[in-house]
């Protein structure tokens, strides 16, 4: 009998970006600045508080590591309720971390949707781009207020792709034949296993085409500014390239965006973790004892092949 472990509920994190950042500054300092420079850097932190207390601004900070099924929504949902739960429209702000190379079309879609949450809520976006955001990651990266790449970021492949690999001669040639009911002219367009028709081929293109054209339309409502026709042809472009054409606003890696912002704002990283079941502790318990007792068994082994008298065995230690 085969039961069935349901998940745990996510745990969602919060750090103060401001409180690490500072930590380790004075950290550093303790080590290897004067009592006179350490001073002066206790007065600075003082004041940049003060001046954080007073402004009374705070910044949220998002991940998103997309994967083929950006399954990564299923936390940034939370944490855009959060947000909209908690935060104060025309005086916060947001800043999603995204790295993504695209992916399922519905997917994609539901993690722009959240994005646009914000949007019309009233919040504003930022979205910084240290290594990727192509295709469906390009989708969710266009409804930010402001784009911010780092110089050789992936940016664009405004396009869609489909592949389909398709068995049928091969199941001819062994004499296997394929069978494919379906209520509806084009409920199957084109099959793995089954003859394409032209008919099905052409309607297959055609629904690519749809998805291309929605793709484009969704890109020109939140980035006008944007020539769509010229870049919507599923090239990617480096960050300095994609300034030029206006897919994005500033060159600048997300480090430095958000060192920016220390001074004048309270900046949160919020973090969203699915607790691991007892199933996946035990394994990963098990995994860390493995790891720990292969090389202490190698070693074992190779010290007693090494002590042999045999001649069977000849050990030999190569040198660079």
């Amino acid at each position: 009998m085969l039961f069935h472990t349901p998940k745990l509920p996510a745990e969602i994190r919060i750090s103060h970006l401001n409180a690490r950042v500072n930590e380790q500054r004075k950290k550093i300092a303790q080590t290897t600045a004067s009592k006179f420079e350490l001073l002066q850097l206790t007065q600075q932190l003082s004041k940049e508080a003060r001046l954080r207390k007073k402004n009374n601004q705070k910044v949220y900070v998002l991940d998103f590591k997309g994967d083929t099924a950006a399954s990564a929504v299923e936390s940034l949902r939370e944490e855009i309720t959060l947000i909209l739960a908690t935060a104060k429209v025309g005086r916060d702000r947001v800043v999603l971390r995204l790295e993504s190379p695209g992916g399922m079309v519905h997917g994609y879609g539901l993690a722009a949707a959240q994005l646009v949450r914000l949007r019309d809520a009233g919040f504003n976006l930022t979205i910084c781009v240290d290594k990727v955001a192509a295709s469906g990651g390009y989708m969710m990266a266009c409804i930010a207020n402001e784009i911010v790449s780092a110089p050789f970021a992936v940016v664009g492949s405004i396009g869609v792709v489909a592949q389909v690999p398709n068995f049928n001669r091969l199941l001819k040639e062994h004499h296997v034949d394929f069978e494919l009911y379906t209520a509806g002219q084009f409920k199957r367009t084109v099959t793995m296993f089954g003859e394409n028709t032209a008919e099905g081929k052409a309607k297959f293109e055609e629904e690519l085409q749809q998805t291309h054209e929605l793709f484009k339309h969704f890109v020109e409502k939140y980035r006008p500014q944007l020539n769509v026709e010229k870049v919507a042809t599923g090239e990617h472009w480096y960050g300095k390239d994609a300034l030029e054409l206006n897919l994005v606003d500033k060159l600048q890696t997300s480090d430095e965006y958000l060192l920016s912002l220390l001074a004048q704002h309270d900046v949160y990283v919020i973090d969203t973790r699915r607790k691991p079941t007892l199933g996946e502790k035990l394994g990963l318990q098990a995994a860390q004892i493995a790891d720990g007792l292969v090389p202490a068994v190698m070693n074992k082994i190779m010290e007693t092949l090494a002590n042999s008298n045999s001649s069977l065995v000849q050990m030999r230690d190569p040198k660079l």
